[in-house]
């Protein structure tokens, strides 16, 4: 199935962030806005932020960004439910095969995740940062990454130059990100690609 070189944006923050219009995702969309693209959808409830995956699904756009506060653990929402990454992976099942996932949530991108989530879904990718991240930086560093990849090529992302851009907004913003993509070669189904000279990467 072709799909359409868009992103939808899910996006739930905390009460503070609500209060404060520290809104990640809208600044996001802006930048997308000027590449053409369509992008942009708040939830506060697990019920909603399930319900937009399934919009996303129907979209059938090629990427997904999740906004949210996370931990080794998993995500949780506005309202403060709790979803771990083991459920979150099942949740994306349906939709992810063959698009990536870009997950702008703090330390939740990691070698458990990945192996629950690339094989139970067929995503190419998820990326995400590897520590925790201040707003400002996560939106700066997220819009850069997706004006660069679009004013490249407005069609989509190729790997190699994707991971060549998030190399060069990890170095300027001081963003330590997490790359994990599909390798059906590999006897646990992903790869982690290096971004960082100095990270070391047991090899499968």
């Amino acid at each position: 199935m072709v799909t359409i070189p868009d992103v939808l944006i899910i996006e739930s923050l905390d009460p503070d962030d609500e209060g404060n219009g520290r809104f990640e995702g809208s600044v996001i969309s802006n930048m997308l806005r000027f590449h053409g693209k369509s992008p942009k959808r708040y939830v506060r409830t697990r019920d909603e932020f399930e319900k937009s995956l399934k919009e996303f699904g129907e979209s059938n756009y090629r990427y997904l960004h999740v906004s949210a506060h996370g931990d080794q653990e998993g995500m949780v929402t506005t309202n403060l439910e709790e979803i771990d990454f083991d459920e979150l992976s099942d949740l994306l099942k349906p939709f992810l095969n063959n698009k990536r996932l870009f997950l702008s949530a703090c330390a939740m991108v990691h070698e458990d995740f990945a192996a629950h989530l690339i094989p139970n879904t067929g995503c190419f990718s998820v990326i995400g940062p590897e520590d925790d991240i201040h707003f400002h930086k996560a939106a700066i560093f997220w819009a850069s990454v997706y004006h660069l990849m679009f004013s490249k090529d407005s069609k989509g992302f190729n790997r190699p130059h994707l991971k060549e851009m998030l190399r060069k907004a990890s170095k300027l913003f001081e963003v330590n990100v997490r790359y994990f993509s599909k390798a059906p070669n590999l006897k646990q189904g992903f790869r982690e690609d290096v971004l960082h000279p100095n990270r070391k990467i047991a090899t499968p």
